[in-house]
């Protein structure tokens, strides 16, 4: 019955195809018409028909624009991820993005132009996308394709789909990737499980523990200075998770909600509160410092576009916690390859993204449309620009220490059918697996959570992606640099000696098809962090906190002249304790230890050299040096400091992403003209210090900047600039 019912369905689709063309106009009739792939949910073909939507639906659609150059672009990918490699870290801004890889202006104003002249109403782009509303008569007209009200017999619900792929003239279909919004039934799931009951009195693992357990206390942050991203489709109360900072001593800033598209569930949270809350308060529990940003979207395959796009598009923080997600075989590919698009831009761009692979471990459809009986992977953490983390059951060692770690019988594992296996991963049958990585995701076992009003213990991988998402903020803030997308680096010490250092090989415990074993497997992934030891393996030792000291250049006082000069310096961890001293300063001067003001009456002519150091208190310690002269006739001459702008990179044959103005001052303040020696071919720096230009030669050279006063007085600073020749 069911067959019958879609034939008819198909055989009558060209009807409003042919009014589609009598819309378009004139220019348009002439072209043909091209089938969007991918663009049918697969319930459709396990669904019953139960009619047409009708035709004054408003609707909502977001069609995402294909990428440029996407070869160069995976190219790029793959070295800018590779820490064994020189483009490591080199990452792009979103404007480099979008001039070199994204849609054009052109592109996206010529798929408006074609919504409106269909009837729609575009209400904008974001990004890659083009968001427009309309009725179903107007979509199903503008997409060539009727839409139908469809029964689920396995989820026992009603939605909405398109009967067929769309259909676009072939001056617009090539331009587009996908269509999001012609069916409704994606609706993503959080990844959270609750312990039997709740508890009056806070119970599971607390954040000194959890710092302590998984050993990131050593690494020396807080997360001061780093903002994390939280994935959501419902919203939290402030004061649920004031609550918590309060009764853990924490210290966090509020958390700020970003409304996409303007969705914003915070005045009446629903079903997924308890999930942005363990969200917010886990990303907190491990970088209490750290700024959390909360974008909220609608539970839609448009909300998830819109919601990803705007967090690369706004660039605002460089780590992404998601814990919402969905089988990849009930999605419409084009769906999950439009989202990938704007995901390997956030990786271009150094951002990392944590997503919990789900709770019915390897069978991830068990609570949808295919089963539980069908193997699969859940979407996103397929992506190859995301890190899936699977989760484990956790025994806790004596005085909160590392215990000892299984495989979690709901974590999450299969292998995509979508993602082709990246360079990085060996894969099944050339498909990319997860999870990555693991964490701590047992409900019995889990974390003290403070939602709606009480505590309660939370586990599933939802409670381990922000775990992660955590480690990232530390890790950011202590080597001074973006992990970007970890998976390439995560993958090469899992191969090398220094595994057993970075991450706890976890060889027990099973996910229904997969079992953990030594190295990688499909449960655990690499398994979980030792916070310490990754850090360490990745970027060296931990430093501690890091004291800077802003010079305040040559100083010249006149004898008998009074002295007021404020030394300003800054730390890392923006709750240390400063203390300055200085040695050399002009007799008649001192300078206060808590505040860093020099102040007094020079009494003695001659110049010293002025040394100032500053420390916090935990030893660690910054210092500048500067020259004070105390005398009636002020010197004749300065001295100039030339601030180097850092290795730079390129492409041959490409005009020069980076803006690179190159710095420097004079000690008297004088005018300074910039020259420079080892530029690449076709690089040039301008007399104010702006090196510009398209290279014209691959190599590495070294190059020297010296800027000059017109006394003759000169400073120099030099770097290496790469120019990469694909």
């Amino acid at each position: 019955m069911r067959r019958e019912v879609r034939a008819i369905a198909l055989a009558i689709a060209p009807l409003p195809i042919v009014a589609a063309v009598a819309l378009g106009g004139v220019a348009q009739a002439a072209q043909a018409q091209v089938a969007v792939p991918g663009n049918v949910n697969p319930a459709v073909a396990t669904s019953h028909r139960a009619g047409d939507l009708p035709a004054d639906r408003q609707l909502s659609v977001a069609v995402g624009l294909k990428l440029h150059n996407t070869a160069e672009l995976d190219g790029f990918l793959a070295q800018v991820s590779n820490p064994r490699s020189a483009m490591y870290g080199h990452y792009l801004t979103p404007q480099q993005f979008a001039d070199r890889f994204g849609p054009t202006k052109a592109e996206l104003d010529r798929v408006s132009s074609f919504l409106t002249g269909k009837g729609l109403h575009v209400t904008g782009t974001n990004n890659q996308v083009v968001n427009a509303t309309g009725s179903a008569e107007q979509v199903s007209a503008a997409f060539g394709t009727r839409l139908g009200v469809y029964q689920d017999p396995a989820a026992n619900r009603q939605f909405f789909a398109n009967d067929s792929a769309p259909l676009l003239p072939s001056g617009v279909a090539e331009l587009v990737q996908g269509v999001s919004g012609l069916d409704n039934h994606a609706v993503r799931k959080h990844s959270e499980v609750a312990a039997p009951s709740a508890n009056p009195n806070a119970s599971g693992l607390a954040p000194d523990a959890l710092r302590s357990i998984y050993n990131t206390n050593p690494i020396g942050g807080d997360g001061s200075g780093q903002t994390v991203v939280l994935y959501e489709f419902d919203g939290y109360k402030q004061s649920d998770i004031a609550y918590y900072d309060k009764n853990y001593n924490l210290g966090s800033s509020a958390p700020v909600t970003v409304p996409v598209n303007g969705q914003n569930y915070d005045s009446n949270p629903g079903a997924g509160q308890d999930e942005v809350t363990l969200d917010i308060e886990l990303v907190q529990a491990m970088a209490p410092k750290a700024s959390t940003l909360v974008y909220e979207a609608e539970n839609s395959d448009p909300g998830e576009l819109n919601m990803v796009n705007q967090i690369v598009k706004d660039n605002k923080a460089s780590i992404t916690s998601i814990s919402w997600g969905l089988c990849e075989k009930d999605m419409a590919t084009s769906q999950m390859t439009n989202v990938n698009n704007a995901y390997k831009q956030g990786e271009a761009q150094g951002q990392s993204f944590f997503a919990a692979t789900g709770d019915d471990g390897s069978r991830g459809c068990t609570r949808s449309n295919s089963g539980s009986s069908v193997v699969s992977a859940g979407w996103p953490g397929t992506s190859p620009s995301v890190t899936g983390v699977g989760g484990t059951t956790l025994t806790v060692g004596s005085n909160n220490t590392y215990g000892s770690e299984r495989g979690w019988s709901g974590s999450g594992g299969g292998t995509s059918t979508v993602f082709d296996a990246p360079s990085w991963q060996t894969g099944v049958n050339g498909k990319r697996t997860e999870p990555d990585v693991a964490l701590d995701a047992d409900p019995q076992t889990g974390y003290a959570i403070y939602t709606q009003g009480s505590w309660k213990q939370y586990g599933g991988t939802s409670c381990a992606a922000p775990m992660w998402a955590g480690w990232a903020a530390l890790y950011n803030q202590k080597a001074g640099k973006k992990l970007g997308n970890g998976n390439q680096a995560f993958y090469q010490i899992g191969a090398g000696a220094d595994y057993g250092k970075a991450f706890h090989d976890i060889t027990s415990g099973s996910n229904t098809d997969f079992s953990a074993k030594a190295g990688y497997d499909q449960v655990t992934g690499w398994g979980s962090y030792n916070g310490s030891g990754l850090f360490t393996v990745l970027n060296g030792t931990p430093t501690g906190n890091t004291v800077s000291v802003t010079n305040p250049g040559d100083q010249t006082t006149k004898v008998g002249g009074s002295v007021n000069l404020q030394i300003k310096a800054t730390d890392s961890s923006s709750s240390a304790k400063l203390t300055y001293s200085a040695s050399g300063l002009p007799a008649g001067l001192s300078i206060d230890s808590a505040s860093g003001l020099i102040t007094g009456t020079a009494s003695t002519a001659g110049t010293s050299n002025v040394t100032v150091t500053v420390t916090d208190d935990t030893k660690a310690s910054g210092n500048t040096s500067f020259k004070w002269t105390v005398g009636d006739t002020p010197p004749p001459t300065g001295t100039v400091t030339v601030t180097s702008p850092g290795d730079q990179w390129g492409f041959k044959g490409y005009k020069l992403f980076q803006n690179i103005q190159v710095k420097a001052t004079a000690s008297d303040g004088g005018a300074l003209t910039f020259s420079a020696t080892g530029l690449p071919a076709g690089v040039t720096i301008s007399s104010s210090g702006l090196i510009s230009g398209t290279p014209t030669t691959a190599g590495t050279t070294t190059v020297t900047v010296t800027a000059k006063e017109a006394n003759g007085t000169s400073g120099s600073a030099s770097f290496k600039f790469q120019i990469y020749g694909f």
